[in-house]
């Protein structure tokens, strides 16, 4: 397994990048769920770019509110939206509607409906909070690049274990990532939490395992499996939990 991702490093990594992010980069055909391991790599070094905002911003003498405002609009611009928009979504039909095949139907609507709005919110408020706390109290830095790591994991682990709840959409173009690659990105995710943020690492693993593992059985029992919308949310609970556990150990 290790042989095999050592082989196939730039190509993986690439093709993370490609589908993750907006960051320019060569054309690249992609490897599908056959990167999902390198996906925490994609998430620390956009972490890495928002420490980077904040830093600069602190040094101009930026408030720390307006700063943690400025990083998560960073982080927005350079995914496009991709996992607020899926946690728009998955609120949106997983509580607005009464079947499956309804909750599906608007998960694939465009419009945003209340629960869409009140998720993306919530999420964002308390994304924002958490990141206050840790401009005020220091650490931001690593937290963004750990919790930026950590969330991308549970998204491949969702599509390994889960079925594919749609059969078309972005969750199914890309493939369903076996357990070891899935597996892979967990444990490099974890390994550079815990290089980053030492053994106070292991709450956020868990936090966000277990927000993971919530949303998992609702989409399961709610819609049948994961779409690509649940896996937006998916990151977005995850990063929040792992803001949460870092600030509060911070205050």
């Amino acid at each position: 397994m290790l042989r095999d991702i050592a082989l196939r490093l730039p190509s993986d990594l690439l093709s993370a990048f490609a589908l993750l992010s907006r960051l320019p980069l060569p054309n690249h055909t992609g490897t599908g769920a056959a990167s999902a391991w390198a996906w925490p790599a994609v998430g620390a070094v956009l972490g890495a770019l928002g420490a980077a905002l904040a830093e600069g911003a602190q040094w101009l003498g930026v408030t720390p509110g307006l700063t943690a405002a400025l990083v998560l609009a960073l982080g927005a611009m350079l995914t496009g939206g991709l996992h607020e928009d899926g946690l728009s979504d998955t609120a949106d039909g997983l509580y607005g509607g009464w079947t499956r095949e309804r909750r599906l139907e608007i998960m694939k609507d465009s419009r945003v409906g209340s629960y869409g709005v009140l998720a993306l919110v919530l999420v964002t408020l308390a994304r924002w909070s958490a990141l206050t706390a840790l401009l005020v109290h220091g650490g931001y830095a690593p937290a963004l690049i750990a919790a930026g790591a950590l969330s991308r994991a549970p998204m491949a682990l969702m599509m390994a274990l889960l079925p594919n709840a749609r059969g078309e959409g972005l969750s199914h173009a890309t493939g369903r990532p076996s357990p070891a690659t899935a597996l892979a990105g967990l444990v490099l995710a974890v390994a550079l939490a815990i290089a980053l943020t030492g053994w106070g690492a292991i709450p956020m693993v868990f936090a966000a395992l277990g927000v993971t593992l919530w949303l998992a059985f609702t989409a399961l029992r709610r819609i049948g499996g994961q779409t690509g919308d649940i896996l937006g949310a998916a990151q977005q609970l995850a990063e929040v939990a792992c803001l949460a556990v870092l600030s509060a150990r911070a205050g």
